[in-house]
């Protein structure tokens, strides 16, 4: 299977790099195929939001990494985003990515109801926060990211396959228990 991971995380050896790692490194080790996408190393031109791209079907703006994420997104089988909470919610930079890929995402019908044009493929999301847990969870942090991306997957067509939730990584390292976490979920694809 081809197993595509989306690093939202700007830091090499932050939490959510050192789970996409050991989710990956699992998921090799099972026989699939995989790739790694780290969203701080793309070039992305923010969405101007002219709406041409769902007529089209491509972006109006000049080519740039956008595209090509696309391209492995359809190219996988299963889809991983990993992103730590800023303000409750995704990355700006992982929010803009999904703003220029949305004409290969979701289609329209003749009514304008989204249509999705994944369907059927799996999606896996693992989110941090330095809020401790439970907090991070009630007072919607990782809850925040998961919520976003549910909603920008499931409307794609994405089956949510499976979630991790971290809080306290500001207190509280990563323990061996956390990594062992993303292995199991990569052993269940």
């Amino acid at each position: 299977m081809n197993i595509l991971i989306i690093n939202a995380s700007p830091k090499p050896s932050g939490s959510i790099s050192q789970m996409l790692a050991a989710f990956a490194q699992a998921a090799a080790e099972s026989g699939h195929t995989v790739e790694t996408i780290t969203t701080s190393r793309l070039s992305v031109r923010h969405c101007i939001g002219c709406m041409s791209c769902r007529t089209k079907g491509q972006c109006c703006l000049p080519p740039d990494d956008a595209q090509a994420v696309l391209e492995k997104i359809r190219w996988c089988q299963a889809l991983v985003v990993g992103a730590p909470c800023y303000w409750g919610n995704m990355p700006g930079e992982l929010k803009v990515l999904f703003d220029r890929m949305v004409y290969g995402l979701i289609g329209e019908s003749r009514l304008g109801m989204p249509q999705p044009l994944h369907k059927g493929k799996a999606a896996y999301i693992i989110s941090t926060s330095t809020t401790p847990f439970p907090f991070n969870i009630l007072y919607r942090q990782t809850r925040g990211v998961v919520r976003a991306l549910r909603e920008i997957l499931g409307y794609s067509g994405f089956r949510i396959k499976g979630k991790i939730e971290r809080g306290g990584t500001k207190n509280r390292p990563l323990t061996p228990r956390d990594l062992d976490r993303c292995r199991k979920l990569a052993r269940r694809i």
